[in-house]
């Protein structure tokens, strides 16, 4: 087994009613510190985001993201000079997330929910991690017919990609996502985590992001009455994540830090053990 270590992605929510965190670090001085811990425990990226897509969230105008956003990668990257990416949908929030120091920009919709979102990231040559994705939350769980879930995906997102080299992204800006819990069913999401051999394929790094996801939930808890605690996700995702390592991945992107980077430098021994 290979052993590749990926760059950590700390989640930073700055919303009301995110599925995890919400209204946790709703100002900026509470998503200032949440940073912190995040970058003490081992995060190499910020990850803010401020419009939940969670299943069944209602959209948030692009004025008041900016209002939740901006401020905070403000902040975190003068005080902390944190490399931060914007999680976002809006071109024109991902611009000024841009200008105001963020370097990645994380499309959970590959671009397909603003189609200016690449001629952005051509214009500012920041990093563009291009997600699979087939809806906006309210309806995402009605758009999960496959053919076969590996193949469907990597096309779809090859697809994607052409999209932006078109506009004018270079292919070294480009990272690629499978959308884990975007249009998929729980089985769909174990499937596609067991495929990811096929977005390999097309030859751009990948960034994987199951943090505390339902899927994750679903593998431990099979009672859909009984809520499943962050302390139990946040297990099975650095269980997931250490497994995930045989795999050249660019980057995870998760909740608990602490967890992932434990988990990494306890398969990293593993490797140096046998190789020793």
């Amino acid at each position: 087994m290979t052993f590749h270590q990926p760059l950590v992605m700390g989640v930073l929510n700055v919303t009301p009613d995110s599925f995890s965190d919400g209204g946790e670090y709703t100002t900026v001085e509470a998503a200032l510190d949440h940073a912190r811990v995040l970058q003490i425990a081992g995060a190499d990226i910020i990850d803010i985001g401020g419009e939940s897509t969670r299943p069944g969230a209602e959209r948030v105008s692009v004025e008041e993201e900016q209002r939740r956003v901006i401020p905070v990668i403000q902040a975190i990257v003068a005080e902390l000079g944190a490399k931060v990416s914007i999680d976002t949908m809006n071109a024109s929030t991902a611009a000024a997330a841009i200008a105001a120091g963020a370097s990645i920009i994380n499309d959970v919709s590959g671009g397909l929910a603003d189609e200016q979102m690449f001629a952005v990231a051509a214009q500012t040559k920041a990093t563009i991690v291009i997600s699979h994705w087939r809806g906006f939350s309210n309806v995402m769980d009605t758009q999960n017919t496959y053919n076969e879930i590996g193949a469907d995906v990597a096309a779809e997102l090859s697809a994607r990609i052409d999209a932006a080299l078109a506009a004018g992204v270079a292919r070294e800006q480009i990272v690629i996502d499978p959308g884990l819990g975007f249009a998929k069913d729980m089985k769909q999401n174990w499937q596609l985590v067991a495929r990811l051999d096929q977005l390999e394929k097309l030859g751009y790094p990948i960034l994987v992001g199951a943090s505390r996801k339902r899927f994750i939930a679903g593998a431990i808890e099979f009672d859909e009455s009984v809520t499943v605690s962050t302390e139990r996700r946040d297990v099975a995702t650095a269980v997931l994540t250490a497994l995930l390592l045989q795999r050249k991945l660019w980057g995870i992107r998760v909740h608990n830090v602490l967890a992932t980077t434990d988990a990494i430098r306890v398969v990293a021994a593993l490797r140096e053990g046998e190789q020793s």
